[in-house]
């Protein structure tokens, strides 16, 4: 097995772009979904699977500087911390977040057609509160090939926007499931498998537009239906910091008590955003 795709993106919901390496801590992949749009009115971060023209804006943060590139223009600059705080909903949970003065606000208020603030985690608390489940996700190729054959269309491994995707050729489907409680060794890093990661209609979305462009939904609502929603691919928790690449290569290293207590409910069917 092999890692064949990375992927990320620094502000939730927005375009999850390729990368050629990532860098794990503890608290999961460097630079990936630092930032969130909130909706103050309705007070909660903003849900992709309703607003899926985020799925045009790519988002870069590089060198302190928070670059987002949207249909009407590009907003950029350092993001400054306001000092406000802001305590909305995510999925059911509260969480503690500090909004972030910018233009992005303006921008992307304009191009969703309500007002959003940009906002990030606050000082002393702890990272990924907008996360669903581990800060890791994966999808493997094999699944991958049977979701394809099921829906009869090219699903984009990117409408998962998984961190990893496995090279799994020659494995059975679904072989994540049997992963559960055990640690994955890619590249310099390890993780730990906590279980399958529930799916929304965000998967029938192209990854680059945000237009209708599969099935797949239906199709996991046929054969993946489980007690824990519609389950397609894994969250997962690092057990061991290290940089992974593309084609770095990827092994089970043995079992371990799952976390899977410290990962969050799983029991509604969310987005991966």
């Amino acid at each position: 097995m092999h890692v064949s795709r990375i992927g990320l993106t620094a502000l939730k919901g927005t375009r999850h772009t390729d990368r050629a390496s990532v860098d794990l801590t503890l608290d999961g992949p460097v630079g990936d979904r630092v930032f969130c749009l909130v909706d103050r009115a309705r007070g909660r971060v903003v849900r992709t699977v309703e607003n899926t023209s985020l799925l045009r804006a790519v988002v870069t943060w590089e060198h302190g500087v928070l670059t987002a590139e949207l249909p009407a223009g590009t907003a950029s600059g350092v993001p400054v911390a306001s000092g406000r705080p802001l305590d909305v909903d995510y999925w059911g949970r509260q969480v503690a977040l500090e909004e972030v003065d910018g233009p992005w606000a303006a921008a992307f208020s304009a191009h969703l057609g309500h007002d959003v603030v940009l906002a990030r985690g606050r000082r002393g608390r702890p990272s990924g509160q907008f996360v669903y489940g581990g800060s890791v996700s994966l999808v493997t190729s094999s699944s991958l090939d049977r979701l394809r054959e099921e829906t009869g269309t090219l699903v984009a491994d990117a409408s998962f926007r998984a961190t990893f995707t496995i090279d799994t050729t020659g494995g059975p489907p679904d072989v994540e499931d049997r992963w559960a409680g055990r640690r994955l060794r890619l590249g310099a890093a390890e993780v730990e498998v906590v279980g399958g990661l529930p799916r929304c209609a965000l998967v029938d979305r192209d990854p680059v537009d945000g237009s209708r462009s599969s099935a797949a939904l239906s199709a996991l609502a046929r054969y993946r239906r489980s007690p824990g929603g519609l389950l397609f691919g894994a969250h997962a928790v690092v057990t061991r910091a290290g940089r992974v690449a593309v084609s770095d290569v990827c092994e089970l290293v043995g079992s371990t008590a799952s976390r899977a207590a410290g990962a969050g409910d799983l029991s509604t069917t969310a987005g991966r955003g």
